[in-house]
């Protein structure tokens, strides 16, 4: 469903960093996590920070903590943050109007798609960083 691996990329940061409970990951220690290339992850860090889900703190010492409690974060919280794209998307090529399915095809896939993104951003507001960490304790 995703364009792009930024929500699985921010969504296993967010769980790190639920994990660590507090104290700092800096890019290398969630990259190495990921197995990723740290200047690629700065740049979902970046979209987290600046959509208010993490701080990030410069220098030694610093890194990245979660900006509210996990219990507190979404699943949407992270995919509105990360994801530039919609869930769905329509052709881009502008269908005939001398065809029947041409003239209609596009609000009957509107509405589709647009069932797909509620259900999603749905099941994705239902679901907590901190839901996301216990299940990945558990698994230990």
């Amino acid at each position: 469903m995703f364009a792009n691996s930024h929500f699985a990329l921010g969504t296993h940061t967010m769980v790190a960093l639920a994990l660590r409970g507090g104290s700092p990951m800096t890019s290398a220690e969630l990259a190495r996590s990921i197995n990723t290339n740290p200047a690629f992850l700065r740049m979902v860090l970046g979209r987290l920070r600046d959509a208010g889900l993490i701080h990030v703190a410069l220098g030694k010492g610093g890194g990245a903590t979660l900006a509210r409690p996990a219990s507190k974060l979404t699943l949407a919280d992270i995919y509105h943050a990360v994801e530039r794209q919609p869930p769905a998307r329509l052709h881009r090529c502008e269908p005939s109007r001398d065809c029947l399915v041409g003239r209609n095809i596009l609000p009957v896939l509107q509405a589709v798609v647009h069932d797909v993104q509620s259900a999603a951003l749905g099941r994705l507001t239902a679901i907590t960083v901190a839901k996301l960490a216990d299940q990945v304790r558990r698994r230990g």
